[in-house]
């Protein structure tokens, strides 16, 4: 993802988890997932110095690019192949099949699309994949990553669920953070060639936890920016520029750690009083946007989707409570037609 996005506990995970490398087990296949397997001569390194990446997106080359710098032995495949030409030119193996890729290194980084991409790629090479361990650094839902698991199980694999709130350049520097989830002895096994792509964080056995932290964030990360640039936009309609609006954007921006650690603290208590914010407040709040766009010309369809929501908390008699109420209304997602 394109912007380092600050999670709460864990920071200290990274420095910890970019020291060593990842201990793997050399045992043969059946120890399980994340055992050194041998492949004639050309399987994984027993020291655990060694990884296979897939996919080479910015994120994807990134990563290869800091597994390299830090001396690993790195096998990489992508479908367009060319793509590998500087990886390779800096010392990484390029495979010529996806198989031949997952049988290089037991520790296998998925960089790609989403997890349709992660099928399309593996199922025909399902005969390699006992004996890996999976760390899928791709965009995906709770269930999911969930389902992916349980896929690479009956295939005989290890997976590990990732989310990573770094960008491109931060990938390989203490800035940003990974975090895991899914069997804890695979991310122990691992932890230390993990770390080498950012600081971790290991966030329990549910491969479900850490796609439905990132989509956490993603939500608040696209919805924010989204209303920055419908607000831009709004803003560039009657002659004012974005450069102009920015210092009282940063103003509201600057604000949000301060007012989430508050409502954070009331949603936790269950307290919903009206003391500082209303839900009527709210509603005429958001109805002026929505009328200040259109009087614009600018598509009002977002502030009318945040008008929508007050609006189910004044039809709920909660006008007098916090707009923290509204999880009210966002639980119970409105009829579509």
């Amino acid at each position: 993802m394109g912007a380092s996005v600050a999670s709460g506990a864990g920071a200290g995970a990274g420095a910890g988890a970019r020291t060593g490398a990842d201990a793997v087990a050399g045992s043969p296949a059946a120890a399980g997932p994340g055992a050194a397997v041998k492949d004639g001569g050309t399987g994984p390194d027993p020291a655990g110095r060694s990884v296979t990446v897939l996919g080479l997106g910015p994120m994807g080359r990134a990563m290869a690019r800091a597994f390299l710098a830090r001396g690993y032995a790195v096998t990489v495949w992508n479908r367009t192949a060319h793509k590998a030409d500087d990886l390779v030119a800096a010392g990484a193996r390029r495979a010529g099949s996806v198989r031949e890729a997952l049988a290089a290194n037991a520790l296998v980084v998925l960089s790609l699309t989403d997890r349709a991409a992660m099928y399309a790629l593996l199922e025909p090479a399902v005969a390699a994949l006992p004996g890996r361990v999976l760390a899928n650094l791709s965009s995906d839902t709770p269930d999911g990553a969930r389902a992916a698991a349980a896929w690479a199980e009956r295939h005989g694999a290890g997976y590990l669920a990732a989310g990573i709130a770094a960008s491109p350049p931060q990938v390989g520097t203490d800035q940003g953070r990974a975090y895991y989830s899914g069997p804890a002895e695979l991310f122990e096994a691992h932890r230390g060639a993990l770390g080498v792509i950012s600081p971790v964080e290991h966030l329990g056995a549910d491969p479900g936890l850490a796609p439905l932290c990132y989509q956490v964030q993603m939500d608040l990360f696209w919805t924010g920016l989204t209303g920055w640039l419908h607000a831009v936009t709004m803003a560039e309609a009657h002659g004012v520029g974005a450069a102009e609006v920015l210092p009282y954007v940063l103003d509201v921006a600057g604000s949000l750690p301060e007012v989430l650690r508050f409502y954070s603290a009331r949603l936790a208590a269950g307290d919903d009083t009206g003391d500082v914010d209303r839900i009527a407040m709210g509603a005429a709040s958001a109805a002026h946007v929505a009328q200040t766009a259109r009087a614009a010309g600018v598509d009002p369809t977002l502030p009318d989707a945040v008008l929508a929501t007050f609006q189910r908390g004044l039809a709920a008699g909660h006008g007098d409570r916090s707009f923290t109420a509204l999880r009210e209304a966002l639980r119970a997602a409105p009829a579509r037609a």
